[in-house]
């Protein structure tokens, strides 16, 4: 299926790294010119440059999406490169150190706010004017399978992306009329740099050697972090491949929906 994603501009908060990383990438690959965006300048251009080299198109933004003052500088700077960003992906966040409710504490809840939920509506409303202007827009906000099944720790973490999947439905309404489509996916357990290290230093406690491939990681590591039906953590493609599909014209009728990608974790209907 062509996406129709050629001459669409995306700006992805937070894409230096890990599951960021990857959706730049993938929206790259389907034909987009991607904006990536981090707090580190070199690692944020080595993305860019990486994407660059294999063919596709991108530029690199930087800035603390908790600062005003910075936010509306990349936001400028990336509106400025060719043309008004078309699609946006709120990806920049992400849960700190762990929390827990015997130890909680209320700026620990207002910085995590803070860097998922605010920084998301920084950047958002910045954006939505050029998107208004020109009746074409999609905004896409990453949430967390966390936000639908709560655990017991981290519940900053929890209540932030819960607060991004109702933003989004409000967004959604706000601007159905304006060619705009809002939408939230929430991935379960995705295979990332990060992940990966987590899941080998567990399997290597387990007997493992620490080179053993990745499908017998895998399977003794997951069943430790999380019961998924399907055997297996998503991957970044897969990922990508669904946030491509919400960010193209193909997706003009679907708005205020919540994407899970949870290989079948989540127990509702």
């Amino acid at each position: 299926m062509n996406l129709e994603l050629d001459g669409k501009i995306a700006l992805i908060t937070g894409s230096s790294k890990g599951i960021g990383k990857g959706i730049a990438q993938g929206l790259a690959r389907e034909g987009a010119t991607v904006i990536v965006h981090g707090r580190d300048k070199i690692a944020t251009e080595e993305v860019a440059h990486n994407i660059v080299n294999q063919g596709g198109r991108a530029y690199a933004v930087f800035g603390d999406l908790t600062n005003d003052d910075e936010v509306e500088e990349l936001v400028q700077d990336a509106q400025a490169f060719i043309k008004p960003v078309d699609i946006l992906v709120n990806n920049a966040g992400g849960s700190g150190d762990p929390e827990e409710w015997s130890t909680t504490r209320p700026e620990k809840w207002a910085s995590c706010y803070d860097r998922n939920v605010l920084a998301a509506v920084r950047v958002t409303a910045r954006l939505l004017p050029s998107m208004r202007a020109a009746k074409w827009g999609r905004i896409v906000n990453i949430s967390s399978l966390a936000a639908l099944m709560p655990p017991s720790k981290r519940p900053d973490y929890a209540a932030a992306k819960a607060a991004m999947i109702a933003m989004i439905a409000s967004l959604a309404k706000e601007v159905a009329l304006d060619g705009i489509t809002a939408n939230t996916v929430s991935p379960g357990t995705i295979h990332s740099d990060k992940l990966e290290k987590s899941f080998r230093k567990v399997a290597t406690g387990q007997g493992l050697a620490p080179n053993a491939p990745w499908t017998e990681i895998e399977k003794i590591a997951l069943p430790m972090f999380a019961q998924v039906p399907m055997g297996r953590v998503g991957t970044l493609e897969e990922l990508a491949d669904a946030i491509a599909f919400l960010a193209s014209p193909r997706a003009s009728y679907i708005t205020g929906a919540n994407l899970r990608l949870d290989g079948g974790m989540w127990p509702g209907l």
